[in-house]
């Protein structure tokens, strides 16, 4: 995708949606850490749904650690690889706790030293809780990163090198949001839906779904 076309096709979706959010829950940034931790391979409506009692419980790490790992564990039980994450939770606020004051620190390289938390949920939080410039590459983004040619690569590092190199101002805090909603919403996994696609005509993609599945072409 060119220079200009990259351009275009995120001034588009920010112009659809100007200020893009986390579809997950928090009141804080040590809960959005955990809504984060809590979110792989897991969706956010159900960590969303998980977190909304436990949250209104624990709003610091002190009080995560109180609650203690079977005490979480009966909160985040409908949530996928519960029993580790719940381990990891508690790990991260015990450090928290002893080494940072309870408080979050805005380093990517030190958050990926807590446990459970990888340079994607890292990115994620320095990007939506610190309005960092980072690219958190989940399923969503590296898939439309290489369909559309926007951001091409075999792994997710490889995609977010690209993002990091072609995403230009005053896109760069956004783009990740933006991604993320384009390919959960619009460019999916199984049928993307180029019909009603913003930017179908700057898309790499070839086998383009122009018409919506099951309607008449009466």
């Amino acid at each position: 995708m060119k220079k200009d076309d990259v351009f275009e096709f995120f001034r588009r979706l920010a112009e659809l949606n100007p200020s893009p959010e986390t579809e997950l829950e928090s009141g804080n940034t040590y809960q959005l850490l955990v809504a984060v931790v809590l979110s792989a391979q897991s969706t956010d409506v159900g960590v969303n749904k998980a977190t909304r009692a436990l949250f209104r419980e624990v709003k610091t790490p002190a009080q995560m650690v109180a609650l203690g790992e079977e005490g979480l564990k009966e909160h985040i039980k409908t949530i996928g690889l519960f029993n580790s994450k719940a381990r990891n939770v508690i790990a991260l606020s015990e450090i928290l706790v002893r080494d940072f004051g309870g408080e979050v620190p805005a380093d990517r390289d030190v958050l990926t030293t807590l446990p459970g938390v990888g340079r994607k949920t890292a990115n994620v939080v320095m990007n939506s809780a610190f309005g960092a410039e980072t690219f958190a590459v989940d399923t969503h983004i590296f898939r439309v990163g290489n369909r559309t040619g926007l951001a091409k690569g075999k792994t997710p590092l490889a995609v977010e090198k690209q993002l990091d190199r072609k995403v230009p101002q005053p896109f760069r805090v956004g783009a990740h949001h933006w991604l993320i909603l384009h390919g959960r919403y619009i460019c999916k996994a199984r049928t993307p839906e180029c019909w009603r696609c913003p930017v179908v005509d700057l898309c790499a993609y070839k086998p383009k779904v122009l018409e919506k599945p099951g309607k008449s072409k009466a």
